[in-house]
């Protein structure tokens, strides 16, 4: 009984407003979060109507010395009508439920035959109309089979090659994106064998752009790579099928939580050439032989995520969560913190080619920060500008804010998705490549420290350090 209350408690927390479906859905234990956020989620879907339910049959008025809560009786209720039964042992709260099961389940057909349908799915919470318009997307794990392959084996299963809207078993090819499949909107994959075993990805059309218009070397044992911020590793993988598996790809991430989702979604990948580091990449000395040797950079910094609309908010029922306010604060916090890794990218002494994307909608994560990494000066120091429009998906339409940028090429040279209307989430993508083949000399960053270092109290830091070594 025990997972009820806990269910229920994060249906009290969404309440009160404390915080997202999914991220207060994470703060549950590993152990129960998977089958809690099921529940939780399927509850949500059907709640308007479990609630008038839970109202008709007087539930809570007859049992309110059990049953002193809403949200613990939608839970129960839920798995009493909709699932398998209540998942515990005998006790007074499941045996008061019970008592009341033949009401519930009249009271449920009643609103059936009020609302005019006949199965239990069409009752439920309809999700954002814009992302009803986005494909199922599948990216086809060139390390583990071809695409060839995997559209072989989904024809044998019924599957038909005629797009993703002709029917529920429609799919289509991506002419944007190599090894990418297109399936109906309403397909799950979760229990699809393919996908336990990593042969297939489930990711955004527009979350592939990174990878691919990074296009880091392909097969070659000398490559260095890095992703920065990596988990939970859709774009790593990705990045690790595009270059055969071979070279070395370090795949950052500082979060010990996402790290060891990261190493688990690598793994099932097959992904051979990843290095994964718990570690923050602005902590990462560019002179460091390990990694200065790196010649592409991908960089997908935390962002507001206003460009998600298919996320979970919608079964909320407050009407502004179906569109996310953003703060202009926490849009510049978002902001400075971005421009702070583009920069430091651009410091590593061999890169070449960095790309920075966002799964934003706004100009102050995007265009501004792009604006501002051109005039700084490790852009100037690098030689580092914009890739052309024919270096960056030069077939896509939707191009950058011509507004935001000093000139309509720069925006040119820009990636935007708007959700509902490209098939995608929203998402941005740039592409920064180094002027001419200019490397910076490894030993720079190491002496520009020490210099600064030195006019600060250098006798105040040798007591500090000697100090250090006598408590340890």
């Amino acid at each position: 009984m025990n997972f009820y209350f806990e269910a229920s408690e994060v249906l009290n927390r969404l309440d009160a407003k404390e915080g997202s479906i999914k991220g207060i859905l994470a703060t549950l234990p590993d152990s129960n979060r998977s089958r809690t956020a099921a529940l939780v989620i399927e509850t949500l879907k059907y709640k308007s109507v479990l609630s008038d339910v839970i109202q008709a049959s007087k539930l809570l008025t007859e049992e309110k010395k059990r049953i002193n809560s809403l949200n613990l009786a939608l839970v129960l209720v839920h798995d009493t009508l909709l699932a398998n039964g209540i998942q515990a042992g005998d006790g007074p709260i499941k045996q008061a439920i019970l008592r009341h099961k033949t009401r519930l389940k009249s009271e449920l057909q009643r609103i059936k035959i009020k609302r005019g349908v006949k199965s239990d799915l069409e009752l439920t919470h309809t999700s954002d109309n814009r992302a009803a318009k986005i494909p199922r997307y599948v990216r086809v794990n060139s390390l583990m089979w071809s695409t060839e392959e995997a559209i072989l084996f989904y024809t044998k299963r019924g599957f038909q090659l005629e797009g993703p809207f002709a029917s529920s078993k429609g799919f289509g090819i991506d002419e944007h994106i190599p090894d990418l499949l297109a399936f109906n909107p309403a397909l799950q994959f979760r229990n699809d064998p393919s996908y336990k075993t990593g042969k297939i990805i489930l990711q955004d059309k527009a979350s592939c752009f990174s990878a691919f218009v990074l296009s880091p070397p392909c097969n070659d044992p000398n490559a260095v790579v890095i992703d920065a911020t990596a988990a939970p590793g859709n774009k790593t993988s990705h990045l690790s099928a595009l270059m055969g598996n071979k070279g070395k790809l370090y795949a950052f991430e500082r979060d010990k939580s996402r790290f060891s989702t990261l190493k688990m979604m690598l793994a099932k990948a097959a992904c051979r050439n990843v290095e994964a580091v718990n570690a923050d990449f602005l902590t990462i000395d560019p002179s460091d032989p390990k990694y200065s040797l790196a010649t592409h950079i991908l960089l997908d910094p935390s962002c507001s995520g206003s460009g998600i609309v298919n996320r979970l908010d919608y079964l909320l029922e407050d009407g502004e969560s179906l569109i996310e306010v953003v703060e202009e604060d926490r849009l510049n916090k978002l902001a400075a913190f971005q421009l702070m890794m583009v920069k430091h990218a651009m410091k590593f002494p061999h890169v070449q080619k960095i790309v920075y994307s966002t799964c934003s909608i706004h100009a102050t994560e995007n265009e501004r920060v792009i604006s501002h990494a051109l005039r700084s000066e490790e852009a100037e120091n690098s030689h580092f500008k914009l890739a052309p429009r024919n270096d960056v998906l030069p077939a896509w339409n939707r191009r950058g804010q011509a507004e935001e940028m000093k000139s309509t090429s720069d925006a040119d040279s820009l990636v935007r998705c708007s959700p509902g209307e490209d098939g995608t989430n929203g998402f941005f993508v740039s592409c920064f490549i180094r002027e001419r083949h200019c490397v910076l000399p490894r030993t720079e960053p190491l002496k520009k420290r020490k210099a600064e270092t030195e006019e600060v109290a250098p006798e105040k830091r040798k007591r500090k350090r000697k100090k250090k070594v006598k408590t340890e």
